[in-house]
């Protein structure tokens, strides 16, 4: 096998006509990879958007040629995937108003050139969901883009579904989620062309690295939610003064990497109804 990539979080592997995407337990805040791993990160990750995958296989083809046909020292933590023709855009739905979208709508009264009503707060649910993608940075942060830039980069017809593609799937996670008490605030999804021009969903699905999870009955909006996703090592991270959020990155403490594996095992188990094993 060949190492293809290495990103914040997965390694990249070819091995004949297949890719092996294994995910570890890195952790990046800020696009920062910081030293310390939480434990089980990468399995959890894997074994969630395999869930999901299986159960949005009616909207949307994805890549997964196999979870099992992986070398033995990935098992649990790569899957075997289709190569595919990656799209160069974040394709993000918001329910909510969080994150870097507050902070544009607080800017402008609009995210990704998309309008949104006057006098939304923090965590204010969104008269219905909304589109609104990003660059795919190869270096640095990546930058919200309106729909129409989308299309012109790649075509009326392929901006339109995906687009179509994204609001399905995070209305069908959020309607899951929201039956096991959990609010998803929004996702980032990444889509490929396979080589009949089918679009495909790749990378990873509505886990807590790609989405914000809040448990529902604590949703408050005008205020910071509690999250069972990254945001928790995000805000421990923005309380160091003497961090200026570039490499190197902050060790985390012990308590911190506790609560933030715990976090993850929750969101793993209320989804999936499943115990971690």
């Amino acid at each position: 096998m060949e190492l293809v990539h290495s990103g914040k979080v997965r390694e990249v592997y070819a091995d004949g006509d297949d890719l092996i995407l294994v995910a570890s337990d890195r952790v990046s805040v800020y696009d920062v990879v910081l030293p310390t791993p939480i434990p089980d990160k990468g399995r959890i990750l894997t074994q969630l958007s395999l869930w999901w995958f299986e159960r949005l296989a009616d909207i949307v083809p994805n890549h997964v040629v196999s979870a099992a046909d992986v070398p033995a020292e990935w098992a649990g933590r790569a899957i075997r995937c289709r190569r595919l023709e990656m799209l160069p855009v974040e394709c993000i739905a918001r329910g909510y108003l969080t994150g870097l979208g507050l902070q544009e709508y607080r800017k402008n009264g609009t995210v990704s050139g998309v309008a949104l009503p006057d006098g939304l707060t923090e965590a204010s649910q969104l008269p219905e969901p909304v589109f609104t993608p990003t660059t795919k940075a190869a270096e640095g942060h990546d930058e919200f883009i309106t729909y129409d830039e989308v299309a012109s980069g790649i075509g009326a017809d392929t901006a339109d579904r995906l687009r179509e593609l994204t609001l399905r799937i995070y209305s069908r996670g959020a309607e899951t989620a929201a039956e096991r008490g959990i609010v998803i605030a929004d996702t980032k999804l990444e889509f490929g062309r396979a080589p009949d021009g089918t679009i495909v969903l790749a990378d990873e699905v509505l886990t807590p690295d790609s989405s914000r999870f809040w448990p529902a009955d604590q949703w408050r909006p005008g205020q910071p939610q509690n999250s069972l996703d990254k945001q928790f090592v995000r805000d421990w991270s923005s309380t160091l003064a003497d961090w200026d959020r570039t490499p190197p990155g902050p060790r985390i403490p012990d308590d911190i990497v506790e609560a933030t594996r715990a976090r993850y095992v929750e969101c793993y188990e209320r989804i999936t109804g499943e115990s971690w094993r």
